[in-house]
């Protein structure tokens, strides 16, 4: 509505506008579209300042925070659900709530077409898939809390508005009444004009469609009041001086806001300053109506100038998001094509994969005309990936019940021979169903953990066994040691009696109860070398023949040999004696071989001498090799 509108007087002649127009360049001249653009931002205006009042808590929306829903994944979205409803007016958060909600849904529809392609991969029937999460079921909660309060405080203010209207709608009557009531004097209506103004001021808020009607019939009819009535000129006047210098300052305020570098905020602010012009200022003189609203007007034509440019900038940044968009999908294609075999391939793909999507949460809006368009073919792309994944594992799972059947195998093998004596057999069946296990390969989760706790128990059951025994023997071999040192000691000082065939005697006693005590620890055996240095000792003493000790202390050594389980160390001394044996032989055949270089000289000749005497003790102990090879292979018959 325009300030300087032809009304009628009271006496029902017509007032010409005797406002004086200022002289406006050609240039300066509005276009109709830039009419039409200005018309648009004023109805905004309107329109906001409408919602706000028909609800105190309305205006708290300017408020709270700008967040780009579209880069927040499914738990960020329900965070930001649960802290508007919990921290803000119910009234002031329907836009934001329902970007939520839509945002949500989109990204949960994604998810839920997801899991049905897995589930339907894996061989599930349509009918029976189900999926529910916690993250839904949250969010379907706050936002069904939301609506709750929602529709009971619409249920509380309705009534309400109806009332605040009726009573508006009054006090809009009786202003115009005072104008063509003849009874009252001029001062008596001036009070009553007065009283209704702040009549007006607390009405209360009305329905957001009634608001603009109700406030264009309030100020008609308040001009009409101050243009029709002979009012005092001095009173008049004084109001619209001091209406002037209030509109005045809302202009000067406006006209700052459009330095202001934050559009938005600055937009909220000029929004507010045409609701303090609207709601709580009164008329001016006639001649400075049109002027100061033109200012007014202007300088929410700057401000909404500048929030424009504001908007160009943001559809650049979003074709800049829809470019970055399109790049991610091109690479989640491309790492879809990717030949992939291997369950560690795909899961470090599938890291990729959602690293990508949420980059393109991330990324941002788009233009709002592409932005379907371009959903679209995110999740396309997406499903292809995940349908290369569900086929891959669903082939794996075949492989992995085939596994499944060999580990079986195994785990019936372990436990059937976990509690065997025959260890040295069993070892080595045990480390080598361990060694095909490891490389058999997964089974189905849900068996997984079960068959190796079972295979894992009867292994460690057995190599526990082995342990155990182990100690035992180790206990036991201590043991023996401590008791062949004694005996050591006791053959060092072990006292002749003169008498051969009585000491031999003894000392075979001595050597027939070191056969008895046992092994010893496998880093103590140099005990066995200690024991035939003290009888060398004591079969000197004894003057017994040489051929004859090294058999006695030989078979104490076969006796050992052949009492533990070590087949491996009596076949290397078998190996060992046969060597010597072959050794002394071919000695023999050269030193004799050699004597015919001496056909021709005396057989006193001191080399001939010491050849011969050579080839007898070669012979000597060839007899005692031969003899040693001949006990040690009766212990193989």
């Amino acid at each position: 509505m325009s300030e300087q509108d032809n009304l009628q007087q009271a006496d029902g002649t017509e007032e010409k506008n005797e406002s004086v127009q200022p002289e406006t360049p050609q240039e300066d001249v509005a276009t109709p579209e830039q009419s039409d653009d200005q018309d648009d931002v004023l109805n905004e205006i309107d329109d906001s300042n409408a919602e706000d009042a028909e609800d105190e808590g309305n205006a708290e929306r300017h408020n709270i925070e700008e967040v780009d829903y579209e880069s927040l994944n499914l738990e960020q979205l329900v965070i930001q659900l649960e802290r508007l409803v919990k921290n803000e007016k119910v009234q002031a958060i329907k836009k934001p709530v329902e970007a939520i909600k839509a945002e949500f849904d989109k990204q949960f529809q994604e998810l839920l077409d997801e899991k049905k392609e897995e589930f339907l991969s894996n061989g599930g029937n349509e009918i029976d898939f189900r999926y529910h999460t916690p993250l839904q079921r949250s969010f379907k909660d706050t936002y069904k809390d939301y609506r709750q309060r929602l529709t009971a405080h619409y249920k509380t203010i309705e009534q309400n508005h109806k009332q605040n209207l009726t009573k508006r709608l009054d006090i809009i009557d009786q202003i115009k009444a005072l104008t063509v009531d003849a009874e009252d004097s001029m001062n008596t209506k001036y009070k009553k004009f007065k009283e209704l103004q702040d009549q007006w001021k607390t009405a209360g808020p009305i329905p957001r469609d009634k608001y603009n009607n109700a406030w264009n019939s309030y100020h008609f009819n308040v001009e009409r009041f101050y243009d029709l009535l002979h009012l005092d000129r001095d009173l008049r006047d004084k109001d619209f001086a001091h209406n002037l210098e209030l509109k005045t300052k809302i202009i000067e305020q406006a006209e700052a806001l459009a330095n202001e570098d934050n559009t938005n905020r600055a937009f909220r602010e000029l929004q507010n300053l045409h609701k303090i012009w609207k709601e709580e200022l009164g008329p001016v003189a006639r001649e400075h109506r049109e002027p100061i609203w033109d200012r007014f007007k202007e300088a929410t034509k700057k401000i909404n100038a500048k929030r424009q440019d504001y908007f160009k900038n943001l559809d650049t940044l979003y074709e800049q998001n829809l470019i970055n968009k399109q790049a991610i999908i091109t690479l989640i294609d491309e790492k879809t094509n990717e030949n992939i075999t291997s369950h560690s391939g795909w899961q470090n793909k599938i890291k990729e994969i959602e690293a990508l999507r949420e980059e393109f949460f991330k990324a941002g809006k788009v233009p709002i005309k592409v932005n379907e368009a371009t959903w679209a073919k995110f999740k396309e792309a997406v499903r292809r990936f995940n349908r290369k994944k569900n086929e891959f594992y669903k082939n794996l799972k075949k492989d992995q019940y085939v596994n499944l059947e060999k580990k079986l195998e195994l785990v019936k093998i372990a436990e059937a021979n976990k509690d065997s004596e025959d260890f040295e057999a069993t070892t080595a069946l045990m480390k080598k169903i361990q060694s095909d296990w490891k490389r058999i390969g997964h089974v189905p989760r849900k068996d997984s953990d079960k068959i190796w706790k079972q295979f894992k128990g009867a292994c460690n059951h057995y190599f526990d066994r082995i342990k155990a025994q182990r100690h035992a023997a180790s206990a036991e071999e201590d043991a023996a040691y401590t008791q062949k040192e004694a005996l050591i000691k006791d053959v060092k000082a072990l006292q002749l009696t003169g008498e051969k065939a009585t000491d031999l005697k003894t000392i075979k006693e001595h050597i027939n109860t070191w056969k008895t005590i046992g092994r010893v620890p496998r880093n103590k055996r140099q005990i066995e070398s200690d024991f035939n240095t003290a009888l060398d000792d004591v079969f000197k003493a004894l003057d017994l023949n040489k051929t004859e000790a090294e058999l006695i202390k030989f078979e104490n050594k076969l006796d050992q040999l052949s009492s533990g389980n070590d087949t491996k160390a009596l076949d290397n001394e078998r190996f060992y004696i046969q060597k010597k044996v072959d050794e002394i032989k071919g000695e023999i055949n050269q030193l004799e071989n050699n004597l015919q270089f001496f056909s021709n000289v005396k057989s006193d000749n001191p080399l001939v001498k010491d050849v011969h005497k050579n080839i007898t003790k070669h012979k000597d102990d060839l007899k005692l090799w031969t003899t040693k090879l001949k006990k040690i292979k009766g212990l193989y018959s």
